[in-house]
């Protein structure tokens, strides 16, 4: 990454974590657009540069992918299922206390930000949605499946609900009031059980082949 690029994501990072602090402070719809570039010392012109529009602000695109479970599934390694991989690299972010699973200090102040945000909780219900279609239509076209063969969006809707229950309940217990490292090895448990119920059929589903 050149000293351009760098300077560039640091400039979006700042934004991004400006923005969020307003919000969580004043609430997501109390606070403006220009509210944050001042806060940031940028221009507004900057802030739309960066983000298309002020929900990107918390959900930005890059991080909040409706490619995000197709891509899991497309990078997978030789040998590898499609719900192995999904259920690895759950593991690995969960084991690791990732933003990317909400499991940090602080995400409790946000979750109750984006909870009071109805713009926020309808563009999180759409995201996932989103995640499951485009995770049939990658499952269907990797496996040459008949346009009337189910298999794809059943695969992809439990896939789908595995990572929404994984939020859900990092979510939950976040508002318990309990910390990362406790949240994460109770969802390393129900990632256990989730997969002891999924069965053989679906784990062995879409095996990469080399």
């Amino acid at each position: 990454m050149s000293l351009r690029e760098r300077k560039k994501l640091q400039t979006r990072r700042r934004i991004a974590d400006v923005a969020v602090e307003l919000f969580v402070a004043r609430g997501f719809d109390q606070v403006t657009i220009t509210e944050v570039a001042a806060a940031a010392e940028v221009s507004v012109n900057t802030v739309y540069n960066y983000f298309t529009c002020k929900e990107d602000l918390v959900l930005p695109p890059d991080e909040a992918s409706a490619r995000r479970l197709a891509d899991i599934v497309l990078e997978r390694p030789i040998g590898q299922s499609a719900a192995g991989a999904v259920l690895t690299r759950l593991r690995e972010e969960v084991r690791r206390c990732d933003r990317s699973v909400g499991l940090t200090e602080g995400f409790g102040q946000v979750l109750q930000m984006m909870r009071g945000a109805p713009t926020l909780t309808a563009r999180l219900e759409d995201l996932g949605r989103e995640m499951t279609a485009v995770l049939t239509s990658a499952l269907a076209e990797e496996t040459e499946a008949a346009p009337d063969d189910p298999l794809p969006r059943v695969v992809a809707w439990h896939l789908g609900s595995l990572h929404s229950l994984v939020y859900a309940e990092v979510a939950r217990r976040t508002t318990l009031g309990e910390s990362p490292q406790t949240i994460s090895a109770a969802v390393l448990d129900l990632l256990d059980g989730v997969e002891e119920l999924f069965g053989e059929r679906l784990l062995a589903y879409a095996v990469r082949r080399g």
